[in-house]
């Protein structure tokens, strides 16, 4: 293991592990898997991912559990979402099987930088997926790189599992009504970076986006999905612009577990101040509750509380005990990683 990071003060940024495990998609066929020590990726200056956004990513976890085993958390449905998003965007995506294998690959290479027991850090994995083909046209790329590393993080938001301030969007759309809000593609963050700029200097967490069909439905947050709680059900929009979030939908079962009713549906602005918890969930976050939402349209702040709720609460604490193998599995979420 690693001896020069505070695993306790690890924020949710890049620092650099010891391989990456890459794999190409040239002449019809994947290739072979392999690992590098570098940073750099070679490429055309004409490759289409600079050029057409022709690029798609994942975010996933791997824990060091209470029993000294390490977990990699649902890997197969981030392989599925890959598939998908490739899909969209004309991309040759890797199955199922080459994707889990090589983010196995990659936690074994990087065991040095799994985060230990206790520390609330865990090793994050980012799979990539670029189109390569130099052109000077928008179409469809020929060749791929898939890239996976790894980077041990902390919390995604400072103050960790503690209620952020947040601020609801009327101006820009994080993505089109019939465009790639479905999809984890860069071209949706790189759209949100301007709202998140603006929020961030003036002292918000995140951002809360609208439904860009109308403007009277809440979508999403800039990097994670909306749930909130009332009246004994676990609320979270339903929209063909938001990303298919795999931590949402393990809470949502979760919730159901626990006696919690699911409603996956438009979920209107108005109705933000009768909600009792409102939380930004994703990968990175699980889920960070939301003390309150700045509406400047009516220059208004909507308050949920300096603590987070119970039911986010009980959620959080459900997942990362599954996640870090302090109860039984019993949806079969983790796969075991043997790292010696």
């Amino acid at each position: 293991m690693s001896k020069d990071l505070n695993w306790s003060e690890l924020g949710f940024g890049y620092y650099k592990t010891n391989l990456n495990v890459r794999c190409e998609y040239k002449d019809g066929k994947w290739g072979e898997i392999t690992t590098t020590d570098s940073e750099y990726i070679p490429m055309h200056m004409a490759a289409t991912c600079l050029h057409y956004g022709h690029e798609v990513f994942e975010g996933l976890k791997a824990f060091r559990g209470v029993d000294g085993k390490v977990r990699l958390f649902r890997a197969e449905e981030n392989a599925k979402r890959m598939i998908d998003s490739a899909e969209y965007l004309c991309m040759k995506a890797p199955s199922v099987e080459l994707f889990v294998e090589m983010c196995e690959m990659c936690v074994k290479a990087n065991a040095d930088f799994i985060p230990p027991y206790g520390t609330g850090a865990s090793l994050y994995l980012r799979p990539l997926l670029i189109g390569m083909s130099a052109e000077v046209g928008v179409k469809e790329a020929k060749e791929f790189l898939l890239v996976i590393f790894a980077t041990p993080v902390g919390p995604y938001f400072k103050n960790g599992f503690r209620p952020i301030s947040t601020y609801l969007e009327h101006d820009h759309d994080r993505a089109a009504p019939k465009g790639t809000g479905h999809a984890k593609v860069g071209g949706n963050y790189a759209a949100s970076i301007i709202s998140g700029t603006k929020a961030h200097n003036a002292g918000f967490a995140a951002v809360l986006y609208l439904d860009p069909r109308d403007g009277k439905y809440i979508d999403e947050f800039n990097a994670a999905n909306f749930m909130a709680i009332r009246d004994g059900a676990y609320i979270t929009p339903q929209s063909p612009s938001i990303l298919p979030s795999i931590t949402n939908r393990s809470l949502r079962q979760l919730a159901e577990d626990l006696g919690l009713r699911v409603e996956e549906r438009r979920v209107a602005v108005e109705e933000l101040p009768t909600f009792e918890e409102v939380g930004a969930c994703g990968t990175a976050a699980v889920i960070s509750p939301v003390g309150s939402i700045y509406d400047p349209k009516e220059d208004k702040t909507i308050e949920y509380g300096s603590e987070a709720g119970p039911w986010s609460v009980k959620l959080f604490n459900l997942l990362q005990d599954i996640q870090y193998g302090r109860t039984e599995d019993v949806h079969g979420w983790n796969r075991i990683v043997d790292i010696e």
